[in-house]
């Protein structure tokens, strides 16, 4: 069961390691923490679409939004400052 996006609309940090939320607005993917920094994106009917990682770099934190094509083949679809837009890739 998912409980509301804690930081939708602003997100105004991270969600935390052991956060399930679903994504921004209605319909959007869930996103389950699998450890500290890397959250699995389903779909509302539990398929996994991809992931989501958070890196740290000398520009700041950034979210990497990786989508899986069938059951080896992964699609990276960019980087992005928040964790909400990153999100919004797998809609």
């Amino acid at each position: 069961m998912s409980t509301p996006h804690a930081m939708h609309p602003a997100l105004a940090s991270t969600p935390p390691p052991t956060a399930r939320f679903r994504g921004p607005g209605t319909g959007g993917p869930d996103l389950v923490a699998v450890k500290d920094g890397l959250w699995r994106v389903t779909d509302p009917t539990g398929n996994i679409m991809g992931h989501i990682e958070r890196r740290t770099g000398a520009d700041g934190e950034r979210f990497t939004a990786r989508r899986l094509l069938g059951s080896t083949r992964v699609m990276e679809l960019g980087n992005f400052w928040r964790i909400d837009e990153a999100a919004d890739c797998f809609r």
